[in-house]
């Protein structure tokens, strides 16, 4: 066992990954596997549903391929995707599933509820990064799966890497509900929030500390250089919240992807001209700090990600991107509202066309200053020896994941929302539900088939389906060799593991439906 440990830690080391073109292009698999689905979709009767196993081959199947066997040709695998999806758009389009109501429906007296309106899109790029992720932490300890993916050495890109950011930048955006729903949850006082928030959080660190103990117990094979000794990504997910509310007296005031720019900007200091970075590199591991240096260090960094994830939330949740930006201006000039303003209603009609026209601003902005840090040679040149690393998380990777995650939510937004599924409209002498009028009765409903019901479930059980995941690759390892399998027998075992946790996730989330009935 110890040799092979050895070995194994050896197979996942050194790592030095991709290219950020190819790391986009083996995501948009992702892209093409929803088109493909979405157009099916819209071409087969609503009286018809999509089933379990033609969802997993649609949804899920394409992006294991992405990772193994179609790694060094992404090009291809999304054409074979796109191929049949284009011939289902000449079919023509069957007519939408009935409106179904959202249970959360505004009051008569105008008062919103607590509730927001789901966005599909959004559900599904979660999902599918959830399932990214959930692929890869196996699929790494086979040979299939190509070393330039695995997660990197110190510095360099690869979609392991990407993975970890996008966890991180997918938290901040779901952070950024309750900043929506409730006018006063910014100025509230700040000791009871941290309390609460930390209480919500103790599971999370408490699984942290639980994995830290079967990983020393069981001599599992472990990557020291990822997080440090005992940290690991439980602990920076736990840790992440709490630092964000302690930040809400400063939020009222500064536009949040301005904060999330100044945390970058002086971690990337505090690692370049502080000697952080040296001391992460090059520092042994004597005291109980610096065995867990990575994790430490990279803390300010995964916030500053997290902070950019929480400014995308509020420009996709609210009805509008500017929503936040008036909510900010109304407290910093009145301080705590108390008077119910319509204009500053969540619950308003989601005017997407403009949430797109932003997104695509900042995909941009974000996507120009990694240039900038590029070619200003931030952290030196990039390569196996500077540039992005998600090791220290320098600006670098902060800006990388943060243009990736923008990018591919609106490319979602784009395809789902606005394309496939652009919602219904009130037919024709039809009355709307009370205390709707027609415009918010067509906000106010969901399509049948968006978001597809098994990455909606993925979604909504995202953290238990991830436990799940976890064991099951802690399970297999300790069961065969893993990086002594060849390919074909690999994808067997991947295809079963996949199929395992979607179908935890189907039953899970069809019995919670029932159990509503």
């Amino acid at each position: 066992m110890g040799n092979y440990k050895e070995e194994k830690e050896a197979f996942v080391s050194g790592m030095t990954g991709s290219s950020i073109t190819h790391i986009n292009l083996v995501s948009l698999a992702a892209l093409a596997s929803v088109f493909l689905y979405a157009a099916l979709r819209t071409r087969i009767p609503k009286t018809r549903q999509v089933n379990f196993l033609v969802s997993w081959a649609l949804l899920v199947l394409p992006l294991l391929l992405s990772m193994t066997l179609f790694a060094g040709r992404p090009i291809l695998l999304s054409f074979l995707l796109m191929l049949p999806a284009l011939a289902l758009l000449s079919a023509p389009k069957q007519e939408g599933p009935s409106p179904l109501p959202s249970k959360q429906p505004p009051t008569p007296t105008g008062i919103p509820r607590v509730k927001l309106p789901p966005l599909p899109a959004l559900t599904t790029y979660r999902a599918h990064m959830m399932l990214m992720t959930i692929l890869a932490i196996l699929a790494v300890d086979f040979p299939v799966f190509p070393r330039y993916l695995a997660k990197c050495e110190t510095f360099g890109v690869s979609l392991m890497d990407l993975g970890v950011g996008s966890f991180v930048f997918s938290q901040g955006v779901v952070s950024a509900i309750p900043l929506i729903r409730d006018e006063n949850y910014l100025t509230a006082p700040l000791l009871p929030k941290v309390v609460r928030v930390t209480r919500k959080c103790i599971p999370v660190i408490v699984l942290g500390l639980v994995r830290v103990l079967l990983v020393k117990g069981t001599e599992y094979p472990e990557h020291v250089t990822e997080y440090g000794v005992h940290w690991n990504f439980f602990l920076t997910l736990a840790f992440l919240p709490i630092l964000q509310v302690l930040l809400h007296p400063v939020i009222i005031h500064l536009p949040i992807s301005l904060l999330g720019i100044l945390v970058g900007v002086a971690q990337q200091v505090a690692l370049s001209h502080y000697g952080l970075k040296d001391y992460v590199l090059h520092a042994p591991r004597t005291s109980l700090i610096s065995a867990n240096k990575e994790g430490l260090v990279s803390l300010p960094g995964y916030l500053a990600v997290h902070l950019l994830g929480l400014s995308a939330g509020t420009l996709i949740l609210p009805p509008t991107p500017s929503f936040f930006r008036r909510r900010q201006q109304a407290l910093t000039a009145k301080g705590k509202s108390t008077q119910y303003n319509k204009d500053l209603d969540p619950q308003l009609p989601r005017q997407l066309g403009k949430t797109a026209t932003e997104l695509c601003s900042y995909a941009i902005l974000w996507w120009t200053l990694l240039g900038v840090t590029r070619l200003l040679e931030v952290d030196g040149t990039w390569g196996a020896w500077g540039g992005v690393s998600r090791r220290i998380v320098n600006l670098p990777y902060i800006l990388w994941v943060a243009a990736y995650n923008i990018s591919f939510t609106l490319a979602y937004i784009l395809i789902l929302d606005m394309f496939f599924f652009p919602g219904p409209r009130p037919r024709k002498g039809s009355k709307p539900l009370p205390g709707f009028s027609d415009h918010e009765q067509e906000y106010h409903s969901v399509l049948e088939g968006n978001p597809p019901e098994l990455l909606e479930a993925i979604n909504k059980h995202g953290l238990a389906v991830f436990l799940i995941a976890n064991v099951f690759t802690g399970l297999v390892n300790m069961s065969i060799k893993t990086m002594y399998m060849s390919d074909s027998f690999a994808m067997v075992i991947l295809s079963a593991y996949a199929f395992a946790v979607c179908v935890i996730a189907w039953v899970w989330n069809r019995i919670e439906k029932s159990r509503k009935k």
